[in-house]
């Protein structure tokens, strides 16, 4: 999906960044919207990466290539109504994935019409950020995904924890521990990851040519 290049690594790092710090902040802005406040004292209502940043996960974006940001601190306790509001929550992050997705491919659209009419070296100039905005449309589709699968300890649970009856929501809560390890080496066993990237950049690529 992603080569470790220096060069690469200086386009994909911040979209990879800034998916992963809009999805957290999105948790938190929402608990905050539903009455909690830990994540805003805790300092991490912010869009400053550093903030966000899991160093284990940062380095995995880098040679695994995948990564993951710290969970922003959440207590449904301060919730209004702690079900309903915890599956706000929970596809906040997901759904600012989406949004920025679509930003990023509107952007590419806006740009690849103006490139027709630019010169070469404006052109030179500007294939970084073409670049850089064809890894945030991948990286927020594929973050969007995974976090909706409904697997512990994944937003896509959580969600569907509300949904459920609380004998049945317990079942799934119980596999918090291990769930996200198993459905890792699921994914990579099966080329899940591959499968999906490469979707997502043909379609994108082909609509790119076509309306360019």
């Amino acid at each position: 999906m992603f080569n470790i290049d220096p060069q690469q690594l200086i386009v994909q790092l911040p979209a990879f960044l800034f998916a992963l710090t809009v999805h957290e902040f999105s948790h938190g802005y929402m608990a905050y919207m539903c009455g909690d406040s830990t994540a805003k004292f805790q300092g991490r209502l912010t869009l400053n990466p550093l903030k966000h940043l899991d160093p284990l996960g940062t380095i995995a974006i880098i040679f695994m290539p995948f990564g993951w940001a710290k969970p922003v601190p959440v207590d449904p306790r301060n919730f209004r109504n702690p079900q309903v509001d915890m599956m706000k929550v929970a596809a906040a992050g997901p759904t600012a994935n989406i949004a920025t997705m679509i930003v990023s491919f509107i952007l590419l659209l806006i740009i690849f019409k103006m490139t027709g009419s630019m010169q070469q070296g404006t052109q030179g100039f500007i294939e970084p950020i073409i670049m850089m905005l064809m890894y945030s449309v991948l990286i927020n589709a594929i973050l969007a995904v995974f976090n909706l699968i409904p697997v512990p300890p994944l937003d896509g649970s959580k969600v569907l924890m509300g949904l459920l009856p609380f004998k049945q929501a317990q079942m799934i809560a119980r596999l918090e521990g291990i769930g996200f390890i198993v459905l890792l080496v699921l994914l990579y066993m099966s080329g899940g990851f591959s499968t999906f990237a490469g979707f997502i950049q043909r379609f994108m690529i082909t609509t790119l040519m076509a309306l360019s």
